[in-house]
């Protein structure tokens, strides 16, 4: 990848406090010329030439495990020492099972049918055209990402597959670790023939480098952020193109009046408890009035054996042991943490209002025996996923068979949901005549 004007921090060393805006801008629209050259090869390059460098770079993270968890160890020391939150922490940390998993994510890319060339329709026209809607890369794509290493592969890989030529922009935080990951990317792109380019990182932690990144219009075709919801309206006030974000992941969990009880409490303390930092995890339970006798206490019994702050309406209190009375910010909040709101409703209706009203359109589940109850609720409640009987934690590119995910959208242009590779792709028409001309 692409070094900037910062130096040595294949090394170990740290960055510079603070660089020259003028060297920034230019190493950062450099990048992007490059990338916009490997964006034309890549566009035309065979699927198989694309495979090759996933198969390599899978192979690359196994062989080189011992860097990479070496580089993410320096990282977490350095987080450590800076008292980094334990969410974030844990965001940031590579294990041996996690790097076989990050591994296991682009395999599985690489086994998926290419979407390039894809015809997603083909039709004759009465004139005698042939019009086909072709399935073809965006171009080059700028992904802006904080703690999770594995999004340097992830995002690496999605692009690779939909023929897009990618810059990524980490965090300071696994500089070190996302560094170690692209030297192997790097690595395989060369050893597949492709431009190297084609994956370039920021080596800079500097955020002017975001700044130029996401205004290089003509250069960069889309920007996708992950992170937290002030990194997203960050890059939201200052870019000039295209991004597809989601502020929040305030998912609900309500459990209907006809749901069965042993499933409400499990899936319920599942989805919050299961991985809480993290933006499918639910921040909302929503109990109809006439189960919560028997939901509540037991699904409260769990939570503070798993030492979850529970936030309750005046109704719920009762039957909460040690619930904090809930104040109208707990509503809609992104706790990301092992707290959750919980609430009572009179009927679905009332749920389905108030996850309108607070609800971030990310995933909401219902839990219920009823199926009308669970129709109702999948037509009504307009979030990129809905969820019967399941628990929120499931919205993930991964588990949906995507390999891995770019991001989840809770835009509803271009991409919606967990995103891979088809989601990176826009299409063109082609239309194919005898000669035609129209007066």
């Amino acid at each position: 990848m692409q070094n900037s004007t910062t130096t040595d921090m294949q090394n170990g060393g740290t960055p510079a406090a603070r660089e020259d805006i003028a060297d920034i801008s230019r190493d950062i629209l450099q990048m992007a010329r490059q990338a916009r050259q490997a964006a034309r090869q890549l566009a035309v390059l065979n699927g198989l030439a694309r495979n090759a460098a996933l198969w390599r770079l899978a192979d690359g993270l196994m062989a080189h495990q011992s860097e990479l968890l070496e580089a993410n160890a320096a990282d977490l020391r350095q987080a450590k020492q800076e008292g980094l939150a334990l969410p974030m922490i844990s965001r940031l940390t590579i294990t041996e099972n996690k790097l076989q998993a990050m591994a296991t994510s682009i395999r599985e890319i690489a086994g998926q049918t290419d979407p390039v060339g894809q015809t997603l329709a083909a039709y004759d026209r009465p004139n005698g055209l042939r019009i086909e809607k072709r399935r073809v890369p965006i171009g080059v794509i700028a992904i802006i990402y904080e703690s999770r290493p594995n999004v340097t592969s992830d995002a690496a890989a999605l692009c690779l597959k939909s023929g897009n030529a990618c810059i990524l922009r980490g965090g300071k935080e696994s500089i070190r670790s996302n560094q170690a990951i692209a030297k192997i990317i790097r690595e395989s792109l060369l050893a597949a023939q492709i431009d190297p380019n084609a994956v370039q990182l920021i080596a800079t932690t500097d955020r002017a480098a975001v700044g130029v990144l996401v205004t290089a219009e003509g250069l960069v075709d889309l920007v996708i952020p992950r992170g937290g919801e002030a990194l997203i309206r960050a890059v939201v006030d200052q870019a000039t193109i295209p991004v597809i974000k989601h502020y929040k992941g305030v998912c609900h969990v309500y459990i209907d009046k006809d749901a069965d009880a042993d499933m409400a409490v499990n899936v319920a303390y599942s989805a919050k408890v299961d991985g809480c930092a993290v933006c499918n995890t639910a921040e909302c339970i929503l109990v109809h009035k006439d189960i919560s006798a028997r939901v509540l206490p037991r699904l409260a019994a769990k939570f503070r054996a798993a030492k979850v702050e529970m936030r309750a309406d005046a109704r719920s209190q009762g039957l909460l042991q040690n619930a904090k009375l809930a104040v109208e910010s707990d509503w809609g909040a992104e706790f990301l943490d092992l707290i959750v709101a919980i609430k009572q409703v009179n009927s679905i209706d009332e749920a389905i209002a108030h996850i309108t009203q607070y609800g971030s359109q990310h995933t909401d589940a219902i839990i219920t025996r009823d199926i009308n109850a669970a129709h109702k609720f999948v037509q009504n409640v307009d979030s990129a996923s809905v969820m019967v009987n399941a628990s929120t934690r499931w919205a993930d590119g991964f588990e949906y068979g995507l390999g891995a995910e770019i991001g989840i959208s809770t835009d509803k242009l271009h991409a919606r949901g967990p995103m891979g590779a088809a989601d990176l792709c826009t299409y063109k028409y082609i239309v194919t005549g005898n000669g035609h001309v129209r007066v």
